[in-house]
């Protein structure tokens, strides 16, 4: 119980670290400079097409991963932002479990076996947001349904 409790203060206290008022403060020069309409597009996690690197930042935060495309035409850094969650999948059967139970008529133990089953979930990972740059300033942005 007190590691569950320890565990869940830590999660609790890590998501707190990048919140968009940190980020704004973090880049508050590029934030000040912005007109107000972009402004509250950040504030509320929105992302447009012409955005620089640091204005995606200060919307979304730090991406969970990221990946670089060379092609003809240039290079292109993409940012991804993935949603985590955990899927049930089934319940199984891990084995069986002795049990003794005394009879008091006959006087003697039956032992029978019982199945154990436990819920099987597997953690997922789905893309949530992939924001494309190229030259320096959002060229693509794909949004999962």
């Amino acid at each position: 119980m007190k590691t569950r409790f320890l565990i869940s203060l830590l999660l609790l206290g890590w998501a707190g670290c990048s919140t968009f008022e940190k980020r704004s403060e973090e880049k508050a020069a590029i934030f000040a400079s912005l007109d107000t309409e972009a402004q509250e597009k950040l504030r509320q996690g929105m992302v447009e097409i012409g955005y620089t690197p640091d204005m995606v930042y200060i919307a979304l935060g730090t991406p969970d991963s990221k990946s670089e495309r060379t092609t003809a035409d240039g290079s292109d850094i993409t940012w991804i932002y993935s949603a985590y969650y955990s899927e049930y999948i089934e319940t199984r059967n891990v084995g069986y479990r002795r049990m003794v139970q005394y009879n008091p008529v006959t006087k003697s133990y039956i032992v029978y076996y019982e199945p154990v089953q436990v819920d099987h979930y597997e953690d997922r990972e789905e893309d949530r947001i992939r924001v494309t740059f190229r030259d320096g300033k959002v060229a693509v942005i794909e949004k999962a349904k």
